[in-house]
């Protein structure tokens, strides 16, 4: 009979880190003999309370330090969608990756909510919001690419090789974050995602609320506008269902390729029919895109 040490991240990395990240650890699962942990912590950029997902592979039990797949949910998600539903865990533990779900929005009583499922908690739209009510507690682009990976990197055996995906409007989020910060992270990748916020109801609605009417503001968190002024430094992967209720009018995929000159292949977007806007889309693309980042990152 094998006998692993049980794995707890928060004492094993760094314990000269005198920083206090607050962690509180919600839940913990073994699964494909690695570990899904659940989170919650104070956030700095947010000014309150944030949850957190992280599936380990088995190969930190043997004290290696591997790299992280950051994956961004759409509207209405929590960390907890992606982690029940895409059925990652097998090919992530196989590939020796972690994956770290972050919720789409603060929470709490005292953070600004808006009734409908496309604005306010659960539809952060991954922006540094400066409207507002909005501006006091919705920085999620900070949150995503500065003080997660900090807490992720400080208190988890990872490495800083980072890549980051998402879906729909995560998926958005990835494509902005990833372009922005080619720097920070070695590919990009996106489900459905949504790739031009400023010509679309969703991303107007967020983008006029979160940032107000000015849209030169708008520009940077809107991937097909990046795309056309800076190109791409990193391989980026979509795939995107052809029978997606929502394709035609909010996620219009046809923009990326539009901004990009004919012969860049650093882009690679694949149509799919019958797919639609689904977790079962999700889980039946997911072990490609984690395939995709490995590449890149081991």
């Amino acid at each position: 009979m094998s006998h692993h040490k049980h794995h707890d991240p928060t004492t094993a990395q760094n314990n000269a880190d005198s920083v206090d990240w607050g962690l509180i650890k919600l839940s913990e699962n073994r699964a494909f003999n690695g570990w899904h942990q659940r989170f919650s912590h104070r956030s700095q950029c947010n000014r309150s309370e944030m949850c957190f997902s992280v599936f380990l592979p088995p190969k930190v039990e043997d004290n290696h330090q591997v790299p992280v797949v950051y994956w961004l949910s759409g509207l209405t998600c929590t960390d907890e969608n992606f982690m029940q539903k895409a059925g990652a865990f097998r090919i992530a533990a196989d590939l020796g990756l972690a994956i770290v779900v972050p919720d789409t929005s603060p929470r709490g009583e005292s953070v600004a909510d808006d009734p409908s499922y496309d604005l306010g908690q659960g539809a952060g739209f991954y922006v540094n919001a400066i409207q507002q009510p909005w501006a006091e507690h919705y920085q999620m682009y900070d949150y995503v690419t500065q003080e997660l990976p900090q807490i992720i990197e400080a208190n988890f055996p990872v490495t800083s090789r980072r890549s980051i995906a998402g879906h729909s409007m995560g998926g958005h989020g990835a494509l902005v974050i990833g372009l922005r910060n080619a720097h920070r992270y070695r590919s990009i990748s996106a489900l459905s995602p949504i790739c031009n916020p400023m010509e679309c109801h969703w991303g107007q609605k967020a983008f006029s609320t979160y940032l107000g009417p000015l849209k030169a503001s708008w520009f940077e968190y809107d991937a097909s506008e990046l795309l056309k002024q800076h190109g791409t430094a990193l391989p980026i992967l979509i795939d995107q269902g052809e029978q997606d209720e929502f394709l035609n009018d909010q996620l219009r995929p046809n923009t990326l390729l539009d901004a990009l000159p004919v012969e860049n292949d650093r882009l690679t977007l694949t149509l799919h029919p019958f797919y639609d806007h689904s977790y079962y889309f999700v889980a039946s693309f997911i072990e490609q895109h984690l395939r995709f980042h490995a590449r890149f990152l081991l």
